[in-house]
């Protein structure tokens, strides 16, 4: 009963504080005088992928990194493909895709494949971690750069209060989602779920609950910039910069099926997603279930390969 209450409530803040966080995103852009856009890919984004990030070096720092690998590839797999769909079907109408998000696709896939090329030995290094990160930081600079050009006559007003209040709003998303998780697999434990579907489910899909819920949100006041942004930001930082980071913490060995099944799928994926975005610039309900098709293959595919 403790947890279901708990489950309830960590529920109704994640949606406050969702909504929350929506309207500061909002005039921090204003404030940057940059796209919706980008505020969705650079900072909701880093902070939406806290949970994997820090489920990755902690798993690093304890001598198991190849699961963080695991979870960072299999949560971008989930937002990639389920939670898309999960967000067409709550708005109820179609994405619009604004065109220059199309227009760097190539850019995007290019820098996804770079974590899947530099692992084809089953192991990552120091050096090649260094190189990820780097990747990932100029894949940033390169937006923000593109993006400014389009503000240069305009004076940036910053107000300080805004971002604090957006980092404040999104800590606690971050906070619902860990008791989400927490008390759902008490849940589980308590009805006797088989614990390997508890932890495909908790997992993976527990760590795209910020994003999730923050999307949603911009899509119900149709700020679908700033929900693609999120998602798109969360999955390049996840695959190249988080990546990066674990190998710098602790350079390691991993299976090759993460690279040929899960990493594989992130990347087919990512071609899909921007493939359906291309047609009519928009995001329908039966590319929505397209992806989740995607999703389950993916789900078999696994099951299948590491049971």
């Amino acid at each position: 009963m403790l947890s279901f209450l708990i489950f309830i409530s960590a529920l109704v803040l994640m949606v406050k504080s969702a909504s929350v966080s929506m309207k500061y995103s909002e005039r921090v852009a204003s404030d940057l005088q940059i796209s919706k856009h980008l505020v969705g890919f650079l900072i909701i984004a880093g902070i939406s992928v806290l949970p994997e990030g820090l489920i990755s070096v902690m798993s690093a720092l304890e001598g198991e990194p190849s699961l963080g690998l695991g979870t960072l590839f299999g949560s971008n797999v989930a937002d990639l493909t389920l939670i898309f769909a999960i967000i067409v079907f709550f708005a109820r109408r179609n994405l619009k895709i604004k065109s220059k998000i199309i227009n760097n696709s190539y850019l995007y896939i290019l820098t996804m494949l770079c974590p899947l090329i530099l692992g084809l030995d089953g192991a990552y290094s120091r050096g090649e971690g260094v190189l990820l990160v780097g990747i990932g930081v100029l894949f940033y600079y390169w937006l923000l750069k593109k993006d400014k050009e389009m503000y240069s006559d305009v004076k940036c007003c910053f107000n300080i209060k805004n971002f604090i209040y957006l980092i404040l709003s999104m800590g606690l998303l971050l906070v619902g989602a860990y008791l989400i998780v927490e008390s759902g697999l008490e849940m589980a434990n308590i009805l006797e779920i088989n614990p390997i579907l508890i932890g495909l489910f908790a997992v993976s899909l527990g760590t795209t609950l910020p994003e999730l819920f923050f999307s949603i949100e911009a899509v119900r006041k149709r700020e679908d910039e700033i929900a693609l942004g999120d998602i798109l930001g969360t999955v390049i930082t996840d695959a190249v910069i988080l990546v990066g980071i674990v190998a710098v913490v602790n350079p390691f060995e991993f299976p090759l099926r993460i690279i040929y099944v899960t990493g594989v799928f992130m990347l087919v994926a990512t071609v899909i997603l921007f493939y359906l975005m291309k047609n009519d610039k928009a995001l329908s309900m039966r590319e929505g279930l397209i992806l989740i098709g995607l999703y389950l293959i993916f789900l078999i595919t696994e099951s299948t390969v590491n049971f």
